[in-house]
């Protein structure tokens, strides 16, 4: 399970739920909440040190259902709320129709699609009027493309998700909303660009991004994972009251809507 907590916090801190937070996204979001001041529970399958005092790690396989409950029963034997959960575990992975097998389906789908649910499910008794859920979906949730139907399938899933529980939860003060970047440089990316029949397979992972960017984007750029961060962070607070059900590009333009 990784390292145990072995303190009460102060109740009158902020907390924070991070799950897939060992590097690139997941972890610049990790970060950004500790600067804020919040007290921030990370959840990811490979185990990284405390980047501070505020700052527990939990490994955990979250694509098995009893890993969340378990890992949401420990974070709630040592706080009596949470502020914030950031669903952001997840794999991104190109295959084509005739590649696809079950196998490949429930690993997706258990990863991207039911961690979501388990951990938000294991969680709920913990959020306070005012609480935030925000799930990192995708661009892949509003467009699809080549080779990309089961990623695209988990994060359409994720967008119908956020817009349902944002009607169910919101009589209960907790706001539910989904960021959909468009590739964020991580390893975990690179590593899909790089494989059979993802896109940047004959470019190479750098030529491919300068292509999309320079084609693709308003901006000429594309998003980073500090951006994704401070997303989440204006989406906890005050200044996003009235913010629920959305589903918000972080896309330097690439989709404009």
């Amino acid at each position: 399970m990784g390292d145990l907590v072995r303190r009460q916090f102060d109740s009158s801190r902020r907390f924070a739920v991070v799950t897939g937070s060992s590097a690139g996204i997941g972890l610049a979001i990790v970060q950004r909440y500790l600067q804020e001041g919040y007290v921030v529970f990370s959840v990811a399958r490979r185990s990284i040190d405390a980047l501070s005092s505020d700052h527990v790690h939990l490994t955990a396989d979250l694509s098995q259902w009893n890993e969340n409950v378990r890992v949401a029963s420990l974070i709630q034997s040592q706080v009596d709320h949470v502020d914030t959960l950031v669903n952001n575990v997840g794999k991104s992975e190109w295959k084509s129709l005739e590649k696809i097998d079950h196998d490949f389906l429930e690993q997706m789908f258990s990863l991207n699609v039911n961690s979501y649910f388990a951990m938000t499910k294991s969680l709920l008794g913990c959020f306070p009027p005012g609480g935030a859920i925000i799930n990192i979906s995708s661009m892949a949730g509003k467009r699809g493309s080549a080779n990309n139907s089961v990623y695209s399938a988990t994060k359409f899933a994720i967008n119908g998700f956020t817009q349902s529980l944002a009607k169910e939860l919101g009589p209960r003060g907790i706001r539910v909303n989904a960021l959909c970047p468009v590739l964020v440089k991580s390893e975990g990316l690179n590593l899909a660009l790089e494989q059979s029949e993802a896109p940047a397979e004959k470019l190479g992972v750098e030529v491919f991004l300068q292509q999309f960017a320079a084609s693709q984007s308003a901006l000429n750029k594309l998003p980073s994972a500090q951006d994704v961060a401070n997303f989440c962070i204006f989406l906890s607070s005050d200044d996003a009251g009235s913010i629920t059900g959305q589903c918000i590009n972080v896309d330097c333009g690439v989709f404009p809507q």
